[in-house]
């Protein structure tokens, strides 16, 4: 067995319908790997709140390495209003959120929706307008902690997401 170089992997590059909203996400580490998660599995833009941590800040530089040129981003103030904006586009607006209300992940159906916005609440407070979402969704734990790094939270969810869509591509 040999591990491969970057320069020996070809990746099928493919854009999904996916936008991604971070909600009041501060730290530019999550900044910069909210990007190289989201180009590995191809999604379409990403929305930061003005507040967040700059694109050209050092640690969100080096933790996106290249990706943010390669991902459609913009800024927004309002939160209401964006969330608004998309869903007159015909976005899904799915939490990625602990509720009283949320499906497990894996029993979500994400092959139902045209176009999905995955939104990103902070570590320390969620998602603040909760009510704004159409679903939330959870991902099953089995330890003793009950949450986990909203960008660990994130690649789950869209491996999940992308192979549901995958599939769907793949019978057509």
């Amino acid at each position: 067995m040999k591990q491969l170089t970057h320069y020996e992997i070809e990746n099928k590059v493919k854009e999904f319908p996916i936008t991604i909203v971070c909600d009041a996400i501060r730290t530019p580490e999550n900044i910069g790997m909210c990007f190289r998660i989201a180009e590995s599995f191809g999604v379409q833009q990403i929305y930061l709140h003005e507040s967040s941590p700059a694109l050209n800040n050092r640690i969100v530089k080096k933790t996106a390495r290249n990706t943010i040129q390669q991902i459609h981003n913009k800024t927004y103030s309002d939160f209401s209003e964006l969330i608004a904006q998309l869903k007159k586009e015909g976005n899904t607006i799915i939490g990625i959120e602990i509720t009283d209300k949320s499906i497990n992940i894996q029993d979500f159906d994400f092959k139902n929706h045209e176009k999905l916005v995955l939104l990103l609440g902070s570590e320390r407070h969620g998602i603040e307008h909760i009510d704004l979402v159409d679903a939330t969704i959870s991902i099953p734990m089995f330890g003793r902690n009950s949450s986990m790094n909203v960008i660990h939270s994130l690649a789950i969810t869209l491996y999940e997401v992308t192979n549901q869509l995958n599939e769907l591509d793949v019978r057509c």
